[in-house]
């Protein structure tokens, strides 16, 4: 696949005292920051933090009770998600949200929805100038497979694959919209270390030949320390830090907001 994104120049994403409650108790409060154009961006925090609250601000799932968020210059803080998807922000979630009854071409073609102008069910179909427009489609669609390495995988179905490997059919899914900003919500949760490699591999290709912005959770931090290119770390729905991964790592407010977790325990 080809870079249509284009890397640098400018901020692509701008959070502004953006605040959202749920029945009284505040999920996320005054939250300010900026995602420039082409880079990882990683937001972490201990569990509870509010960071897939903040997530599912950008993507449309909530709205803010306060405070705006632009995408490229466009206030999207009340846009409902499929106009955002639209626009060009796609997402992976935290659970699995495949179809597991439909192989993993089908559903990597169901993320190109946003893109077909005969919608999803015609192209399926085959009806009239639908079936032109599918052929143009599954061709992107294919692409993405070999990219993720999933090309003898095509025909099966998704509730078949392992977990690894349906999270790997999310992010094709996510991608098959042709992003301009990938939002992912822990994308290596529950991997073993083989595939977690596998995956920073796929999002760090992602990013740097494809030119994505991306804006990722992840709990792992030595995946957050080793790709970001800045981090914004939340505590209890504020955000506490943001700088390099190094100045992060060394701020004594995000050493204080982790005081007392286990060793073995994964901080972010």
């Amino acid at each position: 696949m080809t870079d249509a994104q284009g890397s640098g120049g400018g901020i692509k994403l701008t959070i502004k005292d953006v605040a959202k409650s749920f029945g009284g108790v505040r999920a996320v409060t005054d939250v300010t920051t900026d995602v420039q154009e082409g880079e990882i961006f990683a937001i972490i925090g201990p569990n509870g933090a509010g960071k897939t609250t903040l997530l599912n601000m950008i993507s449309g799932f909530y709205h803010p009770d306060e405070g705006s968020i632009v995408f490229e210059e466009t206030d999207i803080s009340k846009t409902p998600p499929a106009k955002i998807a639209t626009m060009g922000v796609a997402r992976t979630f935290q659970n699995i949200a495949l179809f597991r009854g439909m192989t993993v071409l089908e559903n990597m073609m169901l993320g190109r929805h946003v893109l077909m102008k005969t919608g999803v069910l015609s192209a399926f179909l085959y009806w009239g100038p639908a079936q032109r427009e599918e052929v143009a489609h599954r061709g992107r669609v294919e692409e993405i497979i070999d990219f993720l390495n999933l090309t003898d995988l095509r025909k099966t179905l998704a509730g078949a694959l392992p977990y690894g490997l349906q999270k790997r059919v999310e992010l094709g899914r996510a991608l098959a919209a042709e992003p301009r900003m990938l939002l992912l919500d822990e994308p290596m949760a529950g991997m073993n270390q083989e595939e977690k490699e596998d995956m920073v591999r796929y999002v760090l290709d992602v990013n740097q030949e494809w030119g994505t912005t991306i804006a990722l959770i992840e709990h792992d931090m030595g995946v957050v320390m080793d790709i970001s290119d800045h981090v914004a770390v939340l505590d209890m729905g504020a955000k506490i830090s943001q700088g390099t991964p190094d100045e992060v790592r060394a701020d004594p407010k995000v050493i204080e907001a982790y005081l007392g977790a286990s060793d073995d325990k994964e901080v972010a």
